[in-house]
């Protein structure tokens, strides 16, 4: 018999039992539905958490960090395990180097790491602490350096202004959350208002001079007939002694929700900060400014020799993007042997890709259960129709039928259900997760203020393995059955009733 002849008997033997066929696909159907599903749950997963790495620019950039001032300060401290914490330093157990540094990342470092072939652009890192004061509000803020013009994705996006015209400018731009902290109606009312930077007063030589030299407890004032000629009326310190600098809000940060991906927010690995200001003026405040553990270090610094007297103390990290994440491993094997340690997000990709490799296994695995006990359903109804068609059978051989053809007909009707089971299961799980996903955006993310996320993924790879896995499981539940098909004796089988 031909091919076509054994699949057209296939189906008018399948279209006599059509309850026991439609019963024994709907297993293969439900089988399939359930890992099609499950396994679609894990890619979206896999799929969202990239798609939004992706989208907030983290795969072509890595800091890279150098010798700071404490861990110059630490020397040969014998706590090695803790030597160059910065007390301040606030990026993190994710964010530390791969390897410990041992150069200092200043000026001219910087300008080298630029020259390496794949880097687009290096954006030191500097962040302080200070008070601020802007619309009859005080608080402490995060504030952090940034190089303009900039090149980084964080700065594309303004809901008022823009971005700093010049390195020198006394200008800033702040996230949309500070101007709403701080008073502003809407962010454009922040345009144009000044902002204070507030420090301790300095008490200027003169005056200190002056302080040491105070009376003694037995010399009385100056006066006239007992009744002194003056009292010291000598005011605190006034509210503008605080003020150390001025600048001028230029710009508001977008860093509302929005569909997508990325869903807003900020972008890229620039220290994050609520209000960012020249990085020359920066590193001038951090200078003049410093903390009283920052001047500790530094001194202990350069008195061990780690680092000399004219030497900078230099960033502790900056930000690098390449051209190409492609060429992200050449640049840091760049950095490490010119002494710098670094971190990029790739570090952990790989072992991402194992959690999720384990959980698509175990959803994929708890899915196949299913089609196993729907391959059971598969033998036994093949074998009802061995005792239903025990003559036919006989007939067939007695008229010249060989056993490789009873064969291929239980197979080809054992792979009609399961390709049909694959099929109609395939495009179940389709609706499923369509459903599943407006469910969970109705009643879940719509209350919670959150956008839409897609949380299935069902790639055509998916579909078509699923299909073939139940023809495969299919075929293979029906070996028993055909291989008994083709040992009935043929005189036998003209005798059954």
């Amino acid at each position: 018999m031909s091919f076509f002849d054994l699949l057209r008997l296939a189906f008018r033997n399948l279209r006599e039992a059509k309850l026991r066929a439609t019963l024994t696909s709907m297993g293969v159907i439900v089988g399939v539905a359930v890992i099609v599903t499950m396994v679609s749950f894990g890619l979206g997963l896999q799929r969202n958490m990239l798609s939004r790495f992706r989208a907030l620019d983290l795969f072509n950039e890595m800091r890279v960090f150098g010798k700071n001032v404490f861990m110059a300060a630490a020397g040969n401290s014998r706590n090695s395990n803790r030597r160059g914490e910065n007390p301040n330093d606030r990026r993190g157990p994710s964010f530390k180097p791969d390897k410990e540094p041992t150069r200092n990342l200043d000026d001219a470092a910087i300008a080298e790491i630029a020259k390496i072939p794949g880097v687009a652009y290096v954006e030191p890192s500097l962040s302080i602490f200070t008070y601020v004061r802007v619309n009859g509000h005080s608080e402490i803020e995060p504030i952090a350096g940034a190089s303009v013009p900039n090149a980084s994705s964080r700065f594309k996006e303004f809901t008022a202004g823009q971005m700093m015209s010049s390195p020198d400018a006394d200008e800033v731009i702040v996230k949309d959350t500070f101007a709403r902290d701080f008073g502003f109606e809407k962010p454009a009312d922040a345009i144009g208002k000044t902002i204070e930077f507030l420090a301790a007063p300095k008490e200027s030589g003169d005056a200190t001079k002056e302080s040491t030299k105070q009376k003694s407890a037995d010399e009385e004032p100056p006066g006239f007939f007992g009744l002194p000629l003056e009292q010291d009326t000598t005011p605190g310190p006034a509210s503008g002694a605080l003020v150390a600098k001025t600048f001028r809000i230029v710009g508001v940060l977008n860093t509302e929700i929005k569909e997508g991906a990325g869903q807003g927010g900020l972008r890229g690995l620039i220290p994050d900060a609520r209000i960012y200001i020249p990085l020359k003026a920066a590193r001038e405040w951090s200078r003049e400014h410093r903390s009283p553990m920052g001047m500790v270090a530094l001194a202990l610094a350069r008195e061990s020799g780690s680092l000399g007297q004219s030497d900078s103390e230099g960033y502790e990290s900056a930000v690098v993007r390449v051209t190409d994440p492609v060429v992200m491993t050449e640049v840091r094997k760049q950095l490490t042997e010119k002494g710098f340690g670094s971190f990029s997000i790739v570090d952990q990709l790989d072992q991402i890709r194992t959690i999720f490799l384990i959980i698509d296994s175990v959803l994929g695995l708890l899915g196949g259960i299913s089609l196993l006990v729907a391959s059971f359903g598969i033998a036994n109804t093949m074998i009802m129709s061995i005792l239903e068609r025990t003559r036919e059978i006989g007939i067939m051989k007695a008229i010249g039928a060989e056993d490789r053809e009873i064969k291929l007909i239980f197979f080809f009707e054992a792979a009609v259900i399961g390709f049909t089971g694959g099929v109609i299961g395939s495009l179940a799980a389709w609706g499923i997760d369509a459903v599943a996903n407006r469910l969970a955006f109705r009643f879940i993310l719509k209350p919670q203020g959150a956008s839409f996320v897609d949380f299935f993924y069902l790639p055509p790879y998916l579909s078509l393995g699923a299909i073939s896995f139940a023809l495969a499981v299919s075929i293979l539940a029906a070996l028993y059955p055909a291989a008994r098909a083709a040992r009935i004796d043929p005189v036998r089988a003209l005798r059954h009733d």
